[in-house]
């Protein structure tokens, strides 16, 4: 079992991506050929002929919407593999944290609760590849500013997941205290 929860994209940003992707793109849907496509609605690899569609995802943008976060610069857009129909989501599949294999190289960027990145590390997984995110997380949510890490593969820069701080909700940007 794994300390922290690795999110998925969740199924209002799907459904939008199923139109229409955060660079404006229309969904193409395909099947996978050989399978093994890291899918994040469900993070899992696809099935050989599964239907999927490659589409630009904005994690940071979609994240700052639900937090009143404001990543300014810091918001970009890549490519992320989806299920091209609705799907059940995580179910509990390969145990550990997703797209995790021993030796690859991740990077762990490091946010704070307006969106504007405060740190980040590179992470080569090691043999015991639970322990090997923990570490990296523990270290990340040390930081009291740190809310939110994003998990991006370094060879092609994807987005794999995302981890919260516990209880961070964030504030609307007319928010003042007192």
């Amino acid at each position: 079992m794994t300390t922290y929860e690795a999110r998925p994209i969740g199924p209002d940003a799907l459904k939008e991506l199923r139109a229409s992707d955060d660079a404006g793109r229309p969904c193409v849907p395909h099947a996978a050929a050989e399978g093994g496509d890291p899918l994040r609605c469900c993070l899992r690899g696809a099935e050989p002929g599964e239907r999927i569609a490659l589409v630009s995802y904005a994690p940071l943008r979609r994240w700052a919407a639900e937090t009143w976060g404001r990543p300014g610069a810091y918001d970009e857009q890549g490519p992320v593999f989806i299920h091209a129909e609705e799907c059940e989501g995580p179910a509990g599949g390969r145990p550990g944290y997703p797209f995790s294999r021993a030796g690859a190289l991740r990077t762990v960027r490091r946010y704070d609760a307006d969106g504007r990145i405060v740190g980040g590390r590179l992470l080569e997984i090691p043999a015991d590849e639970e322990s090997g995110f923990d570490a990296a997380f523990a270290e990340a949510f040390a930081d009291p500013e740190v809310v939110l890490a994003h998990v991006r593969a370094v060879e092609y820069g994807c987005f794999h997941f995302e981890v919260r701080r516990e209880g961070h909700v964030g504030q609307p940007l007319d928010y003042c205290p007192g």
